[in-house]
């Protein structure tokens, strides 16, 4: 059975989950992001087999989210986020918020978040680029863009 192919397809939210809809890949990117750069520090982190690891870290650098350089004279590598990665994170803070709203339970969030420019605890929320308004889906009307197709070409929404 072939997968579908997700990259290919008109819709912004298909194509990202062709580069994280995997569910080791988030996971991965959010050990990386708090410094967890290494492969065995991944590995032991997450329990994930290194067969299975080395796929998602690889699938992750050709995707262009993580990079990686040597730290050792044997070829050993750490992991960094690149600029496209680490906006990648974002919406993996935005979808922990989601997750300690409504999963977190009576114990409550398991992680923190401390805004480094006011020191203070938050959550982030998305905002309107030009009037700096909350933006949640009620508030939003999808349109067509420019990369949506013509009629009578293959296509979905997102």
């Amino acid at each position: 059975m072939q997968r579908t192919q997700f990259g290919d397809m008109a819709c912004s939210i298909a194509r990202t989950l062709d580069v994280i809809g995997e569910p080791w890949s988030p996971l991965i990117l959010r050990d990386v992001w708090v410094g967890m750069n290494r492969f065995d520090q991944i590995q032991s982190d997450l329990g994930i087999s290194r067969k299975v690891l080395t796929e998602r870290l690889n699938h992750l650098l050709a995707r262009g989210v993580l990079q990686r350089r040597p730290y050792d004279s044997r070829p050993r590598y750490e992991y960094l986020l690149t600029p496209k990665g680490a906006e990648l994170v974002d919406v993996l803070v935005v979808m922990a918020g989601w997750g300690d709203r409504w999963l977190a339970g009576e114990a409550g969030p398991p992680v923190l978040h401390r805004h480094r420019s006011c020191g203070r605890i938050g959550h982030a929320e998305l905002r309107c680029e030009h009037c700096g308004e909350p933006m949640h889906a009620v508030d939003i009307e999808p349109l067509p863009g420019p990369g949506l197709p013509e009629p009578g070409q293959a296509a979905a929404a997102g």
